[in-house]
């Protein structure tokens, strides 16, 4: 009976070391993935490029608003198509100069 039962934990134990040697493979290569990954990827987080990327968003929400709401007062109080043109380009070319001057913070 005892020769029964040391027979079958031996097997247990074999099953075991073989369930542990898998589960260690798998955690091995997970990690050596998870390297690969972390060393693939840049380390600081970059910002957004443009002209835009300085402001914050509720800066860059405003800047968008006031500029329809520009648009909208022209083109629904100004008569003429030509002059209606004419200032929506003229706001549009002088919007980066007037964004600037309003919430450059160098001062």
């Amino acid at each position: 009976m005892s020769k029964e039962r040391a027979r079958r934990r031996a097997a247990r134990e074999a099953e075991l070391a073989r369930e542990r040697a898998v589960r260690r493979r798998r955690v091995v290569r997970r990690e050596r993935r998870r390297a690969l990954v972390r060393r693939l990827t840049p380390r600081a987080r970059r910002r957004s490029a443009g002209r835009l990327a300085r402001y914050s968003r509720g800066e860059r929400a405003a800047i968008v608003l006031l500029t329809l709401a520009a648009l909208f007062l022209i083109w629904s109080l100004v008569d003429d198509l030509a002059l209606r043109v004419a200032l929506a380009v003229l706001l549009l070319l002088a919007l980066p100069a007037i964004v600037v001057i309003a919430l450059d913070r160098r001062t």
